[in-house]
């Protein structure tokens, strides 16, 4: 390669990375989706985060940038992002040191919110104990602020996905009086938030998703 074209490829790296700089600038934060380990599928969903950012720019004139991130549990990179989002079916597995990470990100301002895409429940229980075992999930009742953001849902969540027949319930972990991790069940959330091609939902079951979905990002950056 000569010295010519290598400094020509330089150039062209280093523009790049100023573009792509000065454009994630424009916005305020990103939002994250979390990837974990014990072979559940973290990667479900995959239009679910850009339709939601999309639903929040546009209808509460927030400035999130427009794709996701993907974020190990991990990571220290997990620190980034004030909303993280964490969906699958099956199997999670958290080490010490990542459960310890996440602790430490929930306990400083960080906010998860964890949808059972149909089961996960037993597996993230678990995993959820080893982060905060002084702490049990608790149904919270309808009058909770994250269901009375910018969209009213007096009946708590809205029920995207029939699996068992049950009503759907929004569990929390509440640190100190805050509410930093959300846990919706029975409910199929994060699908309501899919491309309507993907599950050829009504489209007033992919609103009320999308509302509540706002509701959690709206809480999450601004309660505290």
């Amino acid at each position: 390669m000569t010295k010519r074209l290598t400094h020509l490829l330089q150039t062209v790296f280093v523009l790049t990375l100023l573009t792509t700089t000065a454009v994630q600038a424009q916005y305020s934060y990103k939002i994250a989706k979390l990837k974990y380990n014990g072979g559940g599928d973290w990667y479900a969903n995959k239009t679910s985060i850009p339709n939601l950012i999309k639903f929040c720019n546009t209808n509460l004139r927030m400035n999130i940038f427009p794709e996701e991130d993907i974020v190990e549990v991990g990571s220290p990179e997990l620190f980034s992002y004030p909303f993280v989002h964490m969906t699958g079916h099956g199997n999670v597995v958290f080490t010490d040191a990542e459960a310890q990470n996440l602790r430490r990100y929930l306990m400083s301002g960080g906010f998860l919110h964890i949808d059972d895409n149909y089961g996960l429940d037993k597996f993230i229980r678990r995993e959820m104990k080893k982060v905060f075992p002084e702490l049990t999930f608790i149904e919270l009742p309808y009058n909770h602020p994250v269901y009375h953001q910018k969209f009213n849902f007096t009946n708590g969540l809205p029920k995207v996905h029939e699996h068992d027949g049950k009503a759907p319930q929004g569990f929390g972990l509440i640190w100190e009086g805050r509410l930093v991790c959300f846990y919706s069940y029975e409910c199929d959330l994060g699908n309501g938030w899919e491309d309507q091609s993907v599950y050829n939902d009504p489209e007033e079951a992919r609103q009320q998703a999308l509302r509540m979905g706002a509701n959690l990002l709206q809480y999450s950056t601004t309660a505290y």
